[in-house]
C-alpha cells in the first residue's frame, strides 16, 4: 500500500495530467469537426457491434502480414487485458492489506494466470516491433525517394514516436510483471497460475529483505506512475489510435464500395467550392483518419504506384497529415486554416499516380479511405483549372465533345457489330430483356472489338434477348468522375440516365467493370436505378441453366486475373472462375488474387495518361507474377523448360486487354503466355455449337 504522501502526489498527478488530457481530446474533437459535413450515418448500432468484434478479435488486422499480426494480437489482447490489470494495481496501492500477488484460487487465480501469460505476449509482441524497425529496419516501414514527407516525418517523426511508445509499453508491462515477482519473491512464495512472474521470482529473492518494499514501490510508481504521465503524450502519439481506430470503423463509411461521396456535402452553400484543397475541405471522417493511422504501411504494400516507383504512399499522406496536425494543434482547433494539402500531405504528382483500384482502403486494418483524399485533392484542382496531365486533358476534352475517350464520332459507336452476321437489337426502338452498356473499349479499340463481336455471338447464341444502345450511348463517366471532372461526369450520367429511361429492358449487362461501377453504384444517385451486372455473371448463369453448351475441353493452363472495378468493389469474384472451369482449363491462382488482386494500373485515368512514367508497371509485374504461378518444376516450364500446355492470362475487362497485351510484349514474354478474354474461352469451348447456332440465325434473319 502506498503511503499517504503517495498517494496524494498520485492524486494530483492525475489531475494535472489528466486535465490536460482532456484538454488535448476536447482539441482533438475540434480538429475533426473542423472537417465537411459526411454521410449521414446509418444502422449504427449494428455498425458500432460490428465494430467492437472486428476489433476485439482483430480480424482486419488479419488481412495481410499473418506473422507481425499475431504479434500485434499478443500486443492488443495483452494491453486490453491490463485495464483490469491496472485496477487491480491501483485497489493494491489504495486499500490497506489488498494484495492478489499471491493468491492461486478463486476468481483471482484465472486472472493472475492471464495477467501472466499476456504480460509476457505484449513483451515479446514490442521486442518483435522494436527490433523490426530499429535492427531489422524493414523496408516496408520505409518510403520512395520521391514521396513528399511533411518535415517532422522526414526527420524521424515516425521512428521516434515508435521508440517512445515501444519504451512506454515495456516499461509499463515490464514494470507491473517484475512487481509481481518481486511480491512473490518477498514471501518466496510459488504461484502456479503466475509460472513466469514466479520463475522471475527465483532470481529476485538474492535481494536483501530491506530492499524488497522500496522495489515493490518503485515498480508500482513505475508501471501506474507512467501511464498518468504519458497521458498528454498519447494524444499525439501513434498510440492514440486505440481510441481512434475503433470510432473509425464504428462510423465507416456503409454501402457500396464503388460509390464516391458527392463533391459537395449534400445542403452545402451554392459558392462552395468541390474537393478540398486544404485540411478543412476534407470530410471530417478523413480527419479522423490521420489519427486513426497506425503508420503500418501495409497501405503502401498494396499500392501498385509506389510499387511502381511513383510518388505516391498512401500511408505517406495520413501520416503526413497526421504530423501537421500535432505541430498546429491547438492553432487548428482554433480555426486556423492549413496550407494546401499539395505543399505538406501529398505532392501533385502523387495525387495523379494513383490509380483508385481501392486496395489500399481494403487493406487498411482501421478503416482509413486515403484515396478519398486523393480523389477529393483532384476534383479541387480540376475545378480550379490546375494544369493536368496532356493525355488526361485531352481525354476529357475529347470526352466532352463526342461522347467518347476515343474522340470518334458517335456514330461510329456501334461500328464493330457491322461485321456480325446478325442485327443487334436497337434499344431505342425494341423492347429487350437485357440492355447491353458496351462501353467505350469494348466499342472502339481495334484490340477489343473482336472480343465484343465473340460477347454478342455467344448471347445471340444462347438465346438472350439483348439489344444496345448504338449512338446513345456515352462514356459511362466512371473514370471520368475519378480524374476530378465532376461536372462532366455528371452530365454524362444525365445523357445516359435519359437515353436508357427512354428504352424498355429489364436488366443492364456490362462489358467494363468500370462501367459496372457507374451504373450500380454512381447512377443511382441521378436517379438511374436498374439492375445492372456484368457479363460474366450472365454467362455464368447461363451455363447452369443449360441455355449455353459447351461441346469441347479446353488444354490451356490459366490464371486469372480479378479486375479491380468486378473484383474488389463490386465482389465479382466467382463468375469468372466459373466460367474457367466450366472449359475445362487447369487452373492456377496467382499469389494476389480476389481481394488481395493487383491492379492493372488502368484505373484513376491512368489509361489516359500522355506520360508513362519510368520503373516497372503494374501490368508488367503482374504478367510476371502470372509467369511464375503457372510455371512449377513438374512440366509446366519451370526453369525455362517449355511448359507442357499452352499458358494463358484471363481477364474479364476490356482494359485489362490492352493492358496485358501491351505488358507481355514490354517483359519479352510473346510466344510464352497469351492475354484472352474469359468471353473467347467460352466461345472457343462452344466450338461447333456456336458455330451452328450463328448460322442457323444468320438464315433466320430477313434478307
Amino acid at each position: 500500500m502506498l503511503a499517504l504522501t503517495e498517494r496524494t502526489i498520485f492524486v494530483l498527478m492525475v489531475a494535472v495530467f489528466g486535465s490536460i488530457t482532456l484538454w488535448g481530446f476536447f482539441n482533438m474533437y475540434r480538429i475533426v469537426r473542423r472537417g465537411r459535413a459526411a454521410s449521414k450515418f446509418q444502422n449504427l448500432i449494428p455498425q458500432a457491434v460490428k465494430a467492437f468484434l472486428e476489433v476485439g478479435l482483430q480480424t482486419p488486422v488479419y488481412k495481410s502480414r499473418l506473422i507481425l499480426t499475431t504479434f500485434h494480437a499478443f500486443i492488443f489482447f495483452g494491453f486490453s487485458y491490463y485495464l483490469l490489470v491496472n485496477l487491480n494495481d491501483l485497489l493494491e496501492g489504495f486499500l490497506p492489506g489488498y494484495s492478489t500477488a499471491e493468491v492461486s484460487t478463486g476468481i483471482i487465480g484465472p486472472l493472475n494466470f492471464l495477467g501472466d501469460v499476456l504480460s509476457i505476449g505484449v513483451l515479446l509482441g514490442v521486442v518483435v516491433f522494436l527490433v523490426r524497425r530499429f535492427i531489422a529496419k524493414d523496408k516496408r516501414l520505409e518510403f520512395n525517394k520521391d514521396v513528399l514527407l511533411y518535415p517532422a516525418v522526414e526527420k524521424g517523426g515516425v521512428k521516434r514516436d515508435s521508440l517512445v511508445v515501444g519504451g512506454f509499453i515495456l516499461l509499463h508491462v515490464g514494470s507491473r510483471f517484475t512487481g509481481q515477482a518481486l511480491r512473490l519473491a518477498e514471501r518466496s512464495i510459488i504461484n502456479p497460475m503466475q509460472p513466469f512472474a514466479s520463475a522471475l521470482s527465483f532470481a529476485l529473492r538474492a535481494l536483501p529483505p530491506s530492499a524488497f518494499t522500496s522495489a515493490i514501490h518503485a515498480s508500482w510508481w513505475i508501471a501506474i506512475g507512467l501511464i498518468v504521465v504519458f497521458l498528454p503524450y498519447f494524444i499525439i502519439s501513434k498510440h492514440v489510435h486505440i481510441i481512434a481506430a475503433p470510432v473509425n470503423l464504428g462510423l465507416a463509411k456503409q454501402g457500396e464500395r464503388g460509390h464516391l461521396d458527392p463533391a459537395v456535402p449534400p445542403g452545402a452553400p451554392p459558392d462552395l467550392a468541390p474537393g478540398a484543397a486544404t485540411l478543412a475541405d476534407l470530410a471530417w471522417p478523413r480527419l479522423m483518419d490521420a489519427y486513426a493511422c497506425i503508420m503500418c504501411n501495409r497501405c503502401q504494400d498494396v499500392c501498385p504506384a509506389h510499387n511502381s516507383l511513383r510518388p505516391l504512399s498512401p500511408s505517406a499522406l495520413e501520416i503526413n497529415k497526421r504530423y501537421w496536425l500535432n505541430e498546429n494543434f491547438t492553432g487548428f482547433a482554433g480555426g486556423a486554416a492549413s496550407p494546401p494539402l499539395t505543399e505538406f500531405a501529398i505532392s501533385p504528382e502523387a495525387v495523379w499516380a494513383c490509380t483508385t483500384c481501392f486496395a489500399c482502403v481494403r487493406v487498411c486494418p482501421v478503416g482509413n479511405e486515403p484515396m478519398a483524399d486523393i480523389v477529393d485533392i483532384r476534383r479541387r484542382m480540376v475545378n480550379d483549372g490546375a494544369e493536368l496531365d496532356s493525355g488526361i486533358q485531352s481525354t476529357l476534352e475529347k470526352i466532352g465533345k463526342t461522347g467518347n475517350s476515343f474522340g470518334q464520332a458517335a456514330r461510329n459507336r456501334a461500328k464493330w457489330a457491322a461485321t456480325l452476321d446478325f442485327k443487334i437489337k436497337d434499344a431505342r426502338k425494341e423492347a429487350m430483356e437485357f440492355l447491353w452498356f458496351v462501353g467505350d473499349y469494348a466499342s472502339f479499340d481495334a484490340r477489343v472489338q473482336e472480343i465484343t463481336r465473340t460477347v454478342a455471338r455467344v448471347l445471340k447464341s444462347a438465346g438472350v434477348d439483348f439489344g444496345i444502345l448504338y449512338d446513345g450511348e456515352r462514356n459511362s463517366g466512371n473514370d471520368v468522375r475519378r480524374v476530378g471532372e465532376e461536372g462532366l461526369f455528371e452530365q454524362l450520367a444525365e445523357q445516359n440516365i435519359a437515353a436508357m429511361s427512354k428504352c424498355n429492358f429489364q436488366r443492364v449487362i456490362t462489358t467494363d467493370p468500370h462501367t459496372l461501377n457507374a451504373l450500380k453504384n454512381e447512377y443511382p444517385d441521378y436517379g438511374g436505378k436498374w439492375d445492372t451486372i456484368h457479363y460474366t455473371r450472365l454467362l455464368a448463369q447461363l451455363i447452369d441453366e443449360g441455355q449455353i453448351k459447351l461441346a469441347k475441353k479446353l488444354d490451356y493452363r490459366v490464371t486469372f486475373h480479378d479486375p479491380c472495378y468486378l473484383g474488389r468493389y463490386n465482389k465479382g469474384f466467382n463468375p469468372p472462375r466459373a466460367l474457367i472451369q466450366a472449359t475445362g482449363c487447369e487452373f492456377v491462382e496467382m499469389p494476389r488474387n480476389k481481394e488481395n488482386s493487383y491492379c492493372c494500373g488502368a484505373g484513376g485515368g491512368q489509361i489516359w495518361m500522355g506520360t508513362t512514367p519510368p520503373g516497372e508497371r503494374p501490368a508488367e509485374n503482374r504478367i510476371r507474377e502470372a509467369l511464375a504461378a503457372l510455371a512449377t518444376l513438374n512440366g509446366h516450364g519451370g526453369n525455362g523448360a517449355k511448359p507442357d500446355k499452352p499458358l494463358l492470362f484471363v481477364v474479364a475487362c476490356p482494359k485489362d486487354v490492352v493492358m496485358y497485351t501491351d505488358a507481355v510484349k514490354t517483359t519479352g514474354n510473346e510466344g510464352k503466355i497469351e492475354v484472352k478474354d474469359v468471353i473467347q474461352l467460352i466461345a472457343e469451348a462452344m466450338g461447333e455449337e456456336l458455330q451452328t447456332s450463328n448460322s442457323q440465325l444468320q438464315n433466320a434473319v430477313p434478307a
